[in-house]
């Protein structure tokens, strides 16, 4: 099954969280996520095979990593970057 992408708005995907992960996991669906048109998330299933999941488990200790050196930036500081 090739995996579909839906885009939804930020509305509908706080409304319907529960529906939309069981049907993207299901379906193997992943979401675009807009708010006022512009993308905000990408949402899509972690299925149970090994790779993903070590992948994931490594994202995550990366982010947490970059947390505590305080490399990331605020929302704030993104959109003035991006131009927002």
């Amino acid at each position: 099954m090739t995996p579909t992408t839906r885009i939804i708005g930020l509305k509908e995907f706080r409304s319907n969280i529960t529906s939309l992960w069981k049907e993207a996991r299901k379906k193997k669906i992943s979401y675009i996520v807009l708010n006022h048109s512009q993308p905000v998330l990408r949402v899509e299933p972690i299925f149970n095979d090994q790779a993903s999941l070590d992948q994931l488990l490594a994202d995550i200790s990366e982010a947490r990593k970059q947390v505590k050196e305080k490399k990331v930036i605020s929302e704030k500081k993104l959109y003035k970057k991006l131009g927002q």
